[in-house]
């Protein structure tokens, strides 16, 4: 393994994925860096890319009548930012704001989505992937309501 294949396999995401995979993914990469502020993605525009994040602070953020934006989650090295790549009609569910300064590497969905289409097991074991940092944030969002709803402040 070379170049973004290496920092592709120590994300914990990936832990465990042959190299020939890897190198698939990697295929489809690009490193990628933005300032503190900068938007990486807005709701509703199209969802085109994945985001490892290397090092920095990433939020999420969604925006709440009479409230305006507000962090839902934040994310950080060794995380990954986006999922609405893997489904139509693409378009993202969120904003993202890099908080401090952020290298990460980009994985272009399209590119993915059809060496996917290829290669159906590559396919699977991505959503399986996928569908775990899904469950661990919703587990952590039920948390946080609990946290807020569950008050008793009388």
């Amino acid at each position: 393994m070379r170049g973004l294949e290496l920092v592709l396999a120590e994300v914990p995401l990936f832990e465990g994925m042959d190299a020939e995979r890897l190198e698939l993914l990697a295929g489809c990469a690009s490193n990628v860096h933005f300032e503190p502020g900068e938007v990486l993605f807005r709701e509703g525009d199209e969802a085109n890319a994945f985001y490892v994040i290397r090092g920095g602070t990433v939020a999420l953020e969604a925006f709440v009548p009479a409230r305006g934006g507000m962090t839902i989650e934040t994310i950080d090295a060794g995380e990954v930012v986006g999922w609405s790549w893997l489904f139509p009609p693409y378009r993202w569910h969120f904003d993202a704001r890099a908080l401090a300064h952020v290298r990460a590497t980009a994985i272009d969905g399209a590119c993915l989505r059809g060496k996917c289409d290829d290669d159906p097991a590559l396919g699977y074991d991505l959503m399986r992937r996928f569908a775990q940092v899904m469950i661990e944030r919703l587990q952590w969002t039920r948390l946080r309501l609990l946290d807020v709803y569950g008050r008793d402040d009388s």
